[in-house]
């Protein structure tokens, strides 16, 4: 069982005030060493621990940031929250995860849930489906910093932190142009959001600038199912079948790799595949697909440290990006 030791209880035992216990736990120089020794040794007997929301009541200084995800179970995101946590931690900060499930409705609940619990700041990659900024507004003029990550909106009201989208897209569309590929079917993801429309811009208008007599397929999915219906439709018959297949995301590769298996297609040798991921994916299989990276780590660190500059009155002036880079794998 948790103590439920307070300072009233030591202030009791010691038969001391309690502003001097508070004092002495704070280490204040007019109290006097012996009697903080005696304060700080008996706190510890009864596992005395402070009231947090009590201080943040009194202090209006809050340790706590909101990280809303989509959704927790996908490694990206793992990833990002695993980066968040550790640059938190080392500031004396915790975090409140929560999980939007790619529903409007769920991240404003969720918005609810970080104003409730008076957090410092709040970091959010927005659902597929989010359009009115207004709930985002309403928080930021509480008082309460509002930092988008990853799928961020087009406003430019907000502090945004992403991964370096356009940079992937040609990065991508450079390494097949380069491995001589000519019949590409390319799969991105929900076409209303940003991080979607940049790496299809750059994708594709480095295909016609580059090679435009190459035969580029897109298609978009939503999830990794509708990956792999896209998939096994289009291999499914070897008339016309593309030589290459791009994955705009973890998700998405996920889908077209369980087609692919499904169909009993080898890579490279009877297709070719190339992904942008987080990396943990693609070293699953034999060969090991080449990605560009987008590293959810290091979008995790950035993200906080923006988001602390906001709490601290010093948000950045324009968006904040993480460098993307081509990883070698066996699959091209």
């Amino acid at each position: 069982m948790k103590s439920k030791a307070t300072l009233k209880h030591i202030s009791d035992l010691l038969q001391i005030s309690i502003s001097t216990v508070s004092r002495a736990l704070k280490d204040h120089p007019d109290i006097a060493e012996q009697t903080k020794k005696k304060v700080r040794e008996l706190a510890e007997l009864l596992e005395y621990e402070p009231n947090s929301f009590a201080i943040q009541l009194r202090t209006n200084a809050s340790k706590l940031i909101g990280v809303i995800v989509p959704e927790i179970s996908g490694l990206f995101y793992h990833s990002f929250i695993a980066g968040v946590e550790e640059e938190a931690r080392s500031w004396g900060y915790s975090l409140l995860i929560l999980q939007s499930n790619n529903d409007p409705a769920h991240e404003m609940n969720n918005l609810r849930l970080c104003r409730f619990n008076r957090t410092a700041g709040i970091l959010v990659a927005l659902s597929s489906y989010s359009g009115d900024l207004m709930y985002f507004e309403r928080t930021r003029e509480s008082g309460i910093p509002v930092v988008f990550y990853d799928k961020v909106p087009d406003s430019r009201e907000f502090p945004k932190v992403s991964v370096a989208d356009v940079e992937a897209g040609f990065l991508a569309a450079d390494a097949i142009i380069r491995a001589n590929k000519r019949n590409i079917l390319a799969i991105f993801g929900d076409p209303e959001m940003s991080i979607t429309r940049k790496r299809l811009k750059a994708f594709s208008g480095t295909f016609r600038k580059q090679a435009p007599d190459r035969m580029l397929r897109v298609l978009h999915a939503s999830n990794s199912e509708d990956a792999r219906s896209h998939v096994a439709s289009l291999l499914g018959t070897k008339k016309d079948r593309p030589d290459l297949i791009f994955c705009m995301s973890d998700e998405i590769l996920t889908g077209a790799m369980k087609a692919l298996q499904a169909l009993k297609l080898r890579i490279p040798t009877d297709i070719s595949l190339l992904a942008i991921s987080n990396g943990f994916i693609p070293s699953l299989f034999d060969p090991a697909i080449t990605y560009v990276e987008t590293s959810g780590v290091q979008l995790g660190r950035k993200s906080f440290e923006v988001l602390h500059r906001c709490i601290s009155g010093n948000p950045p002036q324009v968006e904040v990006t993480i460098p993307a880079r081509l990883v070698e794998g066996g699959s091209l």
